[in-house]
């Protein structure tokens, strides 16, 4: 069963949070908390916990993964933009978006989309994600908490460590996250396009 912490939303204890990191550098599999709901996360290495997440949200190989990053310092080492998307990027983070652009070769080809060779980039607004991001000095790998066999989206912790704590190793609590996923955006082909809008303004993106 999985470990189950308890963070708090505001003022992380570092102590949790490195415990929580330490995990994620082993190869675990964790429920944490963003901005737009729960979130499965684990390092952007690790094939098996990758293999994890697939099977747990019975995703195919044309599945967007992202890498949750803590500022976009980040962005020129996994993903290509010219200057107007940084901009562009720069003006709606940290938020409650997800970006498809063009993976660079940084990015193992296991995340990238099949055919488009495109990843997701993200700075999530939430205390706790960029704690543990900040700790762990590089992105983490990422996949919305939506699960095939459920009708809604779990956004209660202790209802995701009943329903998937056979199938990760740690959920941390860290309150109330909205209701809504992320809007993706795609840039790939240059101007941004509304792929899924959901939580956030994505119509002022790209309206």
């Amino acid at each position: 069963m999985a470990q189950y912490l308890e963070i708090h939303p505001d003022n992380p204890q570092p102590r949790l949070i490195s415990q929580a990191v330490a995990l994620v550098r082993n190869g675990g599999l964790i429920v944490y908390p963003t901005d737009s709901g729960y979130a499965l996360g684990c390092h952007i290495g690790d094939k098996a916990a990758l293999d994890r997440i697939r099977r747990l949200r019975n995703l195919d190989k044309h599945h967007n993964f992202t890498l949750i990053c803590r500022d976009l310092s980040e962005l020129a080492t996994y993903a290509r933009v010219d200057n107007a998307s940084f901009r562009l990027l720069k003006n709606h983070t940290p938020g409650p978006y997800t970006f498809i652009l063009k993976a660079t070769n940084e990015v193992p080809r296991r995340l990238q989309h099949a055919k488009r060779k495109s990843i997701g980039i993200r700075v999530p607004d939430n205390a706790i994600a960029l704690a543990l991001l900040e700790d762990l000095g590089e992105p983490i790998m990422s996949s919305s908490l939506i699960l095939p066999n459920l009708e809604e989206q779990l956004f209660d912790p202790e209802e995701i460590a009943e329903a998937i704590g056979n199938q990760v190793d740690m959920v941390i609590h860290g309150g109330f996250c909205g209701t809504l996923p992320t809007s993706v955006i795609d840039m790939t082909e240059g101007a941004p396009k509304v792929l899924r809008a959901a939580a956030g303004e994505p119509e002022l993106i790209a309206g």
